[in-house]
């Protein structure tokens, strides 16, 4: 971000323009899950057309995150140095060209190949996202924004299955991808046209911007910024064992990403007007997961608890109960195997609202609004939790061509979900911000009197 560029804030009536950012953001994100998901949904009707065995459907379901995970960290970075304007334009661009593509393709390669630079696209949308509400949200509100946000994930989650279901209804898988790529042509146009950093755009006021700005010094003239290496960061405790909480966390996020679909026709038996239909509920769990989860970790927060109590306790309560999909495993009824697993997703979103926060609380907060490290950790958080993206899917799809059935996928993701606990309760220690020379083991003694 241009630190020299000249404020343009206007005077007059309080304004709310962080809030358009917002929505923005959570369409952006939206998006990016629609796309990434159509194939999961697509998936038992492109296997016919395609010859696909399920051994390559967990391939081409988890080939998206191996260059999606990887090129989290550079995204970071570069979000850090570039700002998010045009580089989330153009990641969004690109991905929905991929997407679009995707309805040429005939057979493995191709679409597999289509699934590596789709995922290349993509891993620019949580960096750039978690820079923008960082930089344009306070510390007060930043629960409640992270829970919205990144709630966009599951209404894309969400809308996937019935828009998608719909679609290949009405004019067949190919055409889907066509119809679900041009959403991210236009969205990318207007984000391009309406972001700027909070001290660039004319659509904020005074009042708002010291909101914005609360507790952040804007940095003197010339401010070199400091330096926090890549090395130094993953070497940091609190870095490395969010990120492996969050590897947990996201393999069992991964099963509804991916497999779950599937899961309904086969396991469950559910019909394609089924699938559209029940198969919508646990994503709404999930976005009422998120948003709660944000608004509790706001609450705690004005409460009086300090942010590491506060962070944690909504991380481990969601995590613990997220545990149940390993009963789903051993019920009969579709209606409870479905309930059980609304449930698991929305106590993983619950979660997922404070570990979201943790990239904001972890960076530095002295270095002016516009300036901080929240795209370089989001990065390395995402990067190594995301290789839960290629594991996820494989393990499952391994299991199901063998045993022909969910259960050992489900009961994985629930003993996961429980070493989740663990890592955030013993491995976490104090959230606060990172400095330069601190790897955290310090913070070690005190973690019992935070935690």
């Amino acid at each position: 971000m241009n630190q020299s560029a000249r404020p343009v804030v206007r005077r007059g009536k309080p304004t709310r323009a962080r809030w358009t950012i917002l929505w923005l953001v959570f369409l952006g994100l939206a998006i990016s899950y629609i796309d990434r998901a159509n194939l999961a949904v697509a998936l038992p009707y492109m296997q016919h057309d395609l010859g696909l065995a399920a051994g390559l459907g967990g391939l081409l379901l988890g080939g998206f995150y191996w260059t999606y995970s990887v090129l989290q960290l550079p995204f970071g970075h570069a979000v850090d140095r570039a700002g998010p304007r045009f580089l989330f334009g153009a990641a969004v661009l690109w991905w929905s060209v991929c997407t679009a593509a995707t309805s040429v393709v005939s057979g493995f390669g191709a679409l597999f190949g289509l699934r590596l630079l789709l995922g290349a696209g993509e891993a620019a949308a949580f960096p750039a996202s978690v820079k923008a509400v960082g930089t344009w949200f306070p510390p007060s509100e930043r629960g409640i924004a992270t829970g919205i946000y990144v709630s966009g994930a599951r209404c894309g989650t969400l809308l996937s299955v019935p828009v998608v279901t719909a679609l290949i209804g009405w004019i067949g898988w190919r055409s889907s991808f066509i119809a679900t790529g041009a959403l991210g042509v236009v969205w990318a146009a207007v984000w391009v046209w309406h972001y700027r950093a909070p001290r660039e755009h004319r659509g904020v006021s005074e009042s708002e911007l010291a909101l914005i700005t609360e507790g952040r010094e804007a940095p003197a003239p010339g401010q070199e910024r400091p330096a926090i290496p890549w090395l130094e960061m993953l070497r940091h405790r609190n870095v490395l064992a969010v990120s492996l909480g969050y590897f947990c966390i996201t393999f069992v996020e991964y099963f509804f990403i991916t497999w779950f679909p599937s899961y309904l026709v086969q396991d469950l038996g559910f019909t394609l007007l089924q699938l559209g239909v029940f198969g919508t509920i646990p994503a709404f769990s999930a976005i009422l997961g998120q948003w709660t989860g944000g608004y509790v970790a706001d609450a705690l927060v004005r409460r009086g608890l300090t942010v590491t109590r506060a962070r944690k306790s909504c991380i481990v309560g969601g995590a613990l109960t997220s545990s149940v999909i390993a009963v789903a495993a051993f019920v009969r009824s579709p209606g409870l195997a479905l309930a059980l697993l609304s449930i698991s997703t929305a106590a993983l979103t619950f979660a997922d609202a404070s570990v979201w926060c943790l990239p904001a609380d972890l960076s530095p907060r002295d270095q002016g609004p516009d300036v901080g490290w929240e795209g370089s950790i989001a990065g390395i958080v995402n990067g190594i939790s995301n290789l839960a993206g290629i594991a996820s899917p494989a393990v499952i799809g391994l299991a199901v061509g063998m045993t022909h059935s969910f259960v050992f996928g489900l009961v994985t993701a629930g003993v996961l979900a429980i070493v989740a606990v663990l890592i955030f309760v013993f491995g976490v220690g104090p959230i606060e911000p990172l400095r330069p020379g601190n790897s955290g083991a310090e913070s070690r003694n005190q973690a019992e009197s935070a935690s």
